[in-house]
């Protein structure tokens, strides 16, 4: 299965090195959820505060259980403050 993964902001830093626009193909195993995604990359769980899948909201309770689909694109976000 073939997903898109898109990490911002400080995010980013857990993608391999030779990415680019914050973006990456990944090649994964079937059954695979936005937690276990968030587990594969090491990213701590304070930093990821929004997960869309295909641009619809995943909220944090529901990250183990909704089941990614071939040609997903899983966007993640850190807290983000600004004024």
């Amino acid at each position: 299965m073939r997903l898109i993964v898109k990490l911002y902001a400080g995010l980013s830093q857990f993608l391999p090195p030779a990415t680019k626009d914050n973006t990456m193909e990944l090649d994964t195993v079937d059954d695979m959820t936005p937690a276990a995604i968030i587990d594969q990359f090491n990213l701590p769980l304070e930093l990821v505060h929004i997960v869309l899948l295909n641009g619809v909201y995943v909220k944090p309770e529901d990250r183990s259980d909704v089941v990614l689909q071939d040609g997903d694109t899983l966007a993640m976000w850190p807290p983000v403050a600004g004024g």
